[in-house]
Parts: structure tokens; C-alpha cells; sequence
């Protein structure tokens, strides 16, 4: 069994415990506004690794699926705000919501979500004691407090600065790790880890193979902004261009490229999203092709994984030798080898 088997094998039972905490309502509202996007459903990578790490320790289902809930609910509020932050077209194949319903009642209905995720980690607490409930309490919060201080530096760019001069490598990677390398990949692994009531020093060591594993995983889907089809990646190809997000493509591409397109790729990104038209898109794919700079980040993408599987290696023996474990490990893999 790969990762994707063992996702289909508990989505639904994720799914359904979702829906418990956030029931369709009587009347059109808040309510059916997030059971749009919960209705969806996504890859639910993030609820597997809590799944998985946790079963890899020892920990029952009935341990699990509240945290797992918690965590894939996690995704489907902050979605709807983060689209209605950057107006995106599309979500998961469909349109984005502040495009059905309009940003304010997008954004709002993102607090349905928000409380009722809160609200799983009170019962949860309930469930596993008070010690453990608290633990599992202060790891959602740092994990989504660091998060949104992530986005924050990334809306600074995108809103504010919109300048690749002023960008620079470690300020994408700041924004990766909160967003990416904690809040999909070593958090949900952690939070597994804590269900299974591990010390603190097995947190770490998910911590270090979780961390290169996020930024492969990001720069890859970076990648896939330009090169995915549509309707696998789920999302308007180009997307980050038309955002005037920071990302290691344009990073190479800026880095490269003559004054007079510098001068030309500012103009364009100091743009607002619905200002830049197809012609200018286009400018800056051909010189993202013109430099190479999506081999380059393939490339950057390959070293942060061949870093994970290093980490994998140091601290094999420290994780339980069980079906899990193997299903883990592809589980990584799949992280950052995907085409959608």
C-alpha cells in the first residue's frame, strides 16, 4: 500500500467527522459557504501524515480522527481566506469562492471553519485527558500562529513591496517553512506523533526530516504553477505570476536577467493581479524559459530531497520497523514527485 491507498482508505471517515462539526445549514449561509470547500475535498495529504505517523507509533483511529479532522478542516478555512486574499480563479477545479459568493461572505464563512476546528481539539482533549489535550492544544496553536506570520511576510510582498529587487532567497524560504515545511509536512507529523503520546525529542526528529522534505515539495509546486495542467493541478496555471508572488523561479529569472527586463518585470509585478494582461504573463514565462530558471528550481527541489532521504537514513532506527513505517516513506517521496 502506497501513501494514495492509505489516504482513500480514511478519507472518508475524515470526511464524515468534518461534516459532524460543520453541518449544512437550513438556510443559504456562512454554514454551506465552508461545507463548499470542505465538500470539495482536497488531497488530504495533511490528515493522512497525522494518520499514518500516528498508526507508525501505535496510536488507535479513534485516537487520530479528531486531530486528522482538525487538521484537514485547518486547510479548508485558511483556503477560503487565502483565495479571498489573493483573488484566485480557482480552487480545487471549481471557482474560487469570493467568485460564487463574493469576498465578504467568502472570508466570513472561513470563521465556521476556524471555531469548529477549535472546537474538535476541546473534544479531543475530552477523549485523550487533559495532559495530552493540552499538548495537542499548543501544537495546533504554534503551528497555524507561525503559519499566519508567514502568509503576513508573503501579503507584505504581494500587496506592498511587489518588487523582486527586494526580494530575496532567504525571505522565500522564511515563507516556505511556515507555510509549507511546518504546516504540511512536519506539523501533521507531529501532531500524529503527539496522539501517539511521543516525547519531544521524536517532534524533533520529524522536524528535521520533515523540514527539506516542505521545501521540495514547494518549489515543486512552484514548478507545477507553469507547467501543470489545469485540471490535475486544480488551480489557474500562471497563477503565482498573475499573484506577484515570491517565488525561487523568478528569484533565478530576476537574478539573470538584463536592467531593461529587470526594469520590465517591476513594472509588471508592481501590478495588481486583474492590471496585468496575457501579453505580459507571456513576457515573463519567455524569460522564465530564456533562463532556465524552471530546471534550475527542479534542481533545488532534487537536493532538498535527496537532504530528506539523508535525514531518513539518520533516523531510521529511531522509528517503529512496521507496515507504517514503508508507507511513510513513500508518503515523503510522494511529496515532492507528483504532477499535481
Amino acid at each position: 500500500m502506497d501513501f494514495k491507498d492509505y489516504i482513500e482508505k480514511y478519507r472518508n471517515m475524515i470526511y464524515e467527522k468534518i461534516c459532524e462539526y460543520v453541518p449544512i445549514g437550513d438556510e443559504p449561509g456562512a454554514s454551506n459557504i465552508m461545507r463548499d470547500y470542505i465538500d470539495r475535498q482536497g488531497s488530504y495529504r495533511r490528515p493522512g501524515l497525522v494518520m499514518l505517523t500516528g498508526q507508525m507509533f501505535g496510536a488507535s483511529i479513534d485516537r487520530l480522527i479528531l486531530p486528522a479532522a482538525a487538521e484537514q478542516l485547518s486547510e479548508d478555512w485558511i483556503l477560503l481566506q487565502d483565495d479571498t486574499e489573493d483573488d484566485s480563479e480557482l480552487r480545487r477545479g471549481k471557482p474560487a469562492a469570493q467568485k460564487l459568493y463574493g469576498w465578504i461572505h467568502a472570508f466570513n464563512a472561513s470563521n465556521i471553519g476556524h471555531i469548529a476546528m477549535w472546537r474538535m481539539l476541546k473534544d479531543y482533549a475530552k477523549l485523550a485527558g487533559l495532559d495530552n489535550g493540552s499538548r495537542m492544544f499548543e501544537k495546533f496553536y504554534d503551528m497555524l500562529l507561525y503559519t499566519v506570520k508567514g502568509q503576513h511576510i508573503e501579503n507584505e510582498f504581494i500587496h506592498y513591496t511587489k518588487n523582486l529587487g527586494k526580494a530575496s532567497q532567504e525571505l522565500y524560504m522564511r515563507i516556505v517553512d511556515s507555510k509549507t515545511c511546518y504546516y504540511t509536512v512536519y506539523g501533521p507529523m507531529q501532531i500524529g506523533a503527539i496522539a501517539a503520546e511521543q516525547p519531544d525529542r521524536v517532534l524533533s526528529i520529524l522536524k528535521e526530516i520533515g523540514t527539506p522534505v516542505g521545501m521540495a515539495f514547494q518549489i515543486i509546486d512552484d514548478v507545477l504553477d507553469m507547467t501543470a495542467d489545469e485540471k490535475k493541478f486544480g488551480k489557474k496555471r500562471y497563477g503565482d505570476l498573475y499573484e506577484g508572488k515570491v517565488t525561487l523561479i523568478m528569484l533565478d529569472t530576476y537574478k539573470k536577467a538584463t536592467p531593461a527586463e529587470r526594469e520590465e518585470i517591476d513594472r509588471i509585478y508592481a501590478k495588481k493581479r486583474a492590471e496585468k494582461s496575457s501579453e505580459e504573463i507571456n513576457f515573463l514565462i519567455g524569460l522564465v524559459e530564456k533562463y532556465g530558471s524552471i530546471d534550475y528550481a527542479k534542481h533545488v527541489a532534487f537536493e532538498y530531497g535527496q537532504k530528506a532521504t539523508e535525514a531518513l537514513t539518520k533516523h531510521e532506527k529511531d522509528l517503529p520497523d512496521n507496515e507504517y513505517k514503508h508507507v511513510l516513506l513513500s508518503a515523503l517521496e510522494e511529496l515532492y514527485v507528483r504532477d499535481k
